[in-house]
């Protein structure tokens, strides 16, 4: 099992900077690759950004590509994600998973943490 906790959220405006944390405790954390997702109101819940086990390969969403940076430290056990330019479609409940295998399903999720960004 994997327990991740996520942090950072918060109300902001437009053109502002959050940073996400997620915590991982149980199972070795560096054995896992991670993701960030987001479910905004009334949509399906899309993948924002992926980073590999090593940190060494990483994917973004083209809606965030040069604005979001994701990033681990696998001595914290935690994986990160660095928003710039906040717009209000960045609006939505961000969530953390983490899966053994890449490609596979994500096998463990957070609780999730709010960000909304007012125009």
């Amino acid at each position: 099992q994997v327990q991740l906790v996520e942090s950072g959220g918060g109300l902001v405006q437009a053109g502002d900077s959050l940073r996400l944390s997620c915590a991982a405790s149980g199972r070795t954390f560096n054995m896992y690759a991670m993701g960030w997702f987001r479910q905004a109101p009334g949509k399906e819940r899309e993948i924002v950004a992926r980073i590999t086990w090593s940190g060494g390969i990483t994917y973004y969403a083209n809606s965030v590509k040069g604005r979001f940076t994701i990033s681990r430290d696998n001595a914290k056990d935690t994986v990160y994600l660095q928003m710039k330019s906040l717009k209000a479609e960045d609006t939505g409940v961000y969530y953390c998973a983490a899966r053994r295998y890449s490609p596979g399903t994500y096998d463990y999720w957070g609780q999730g943490t709010q960000v909304t960004v007012s125009s």
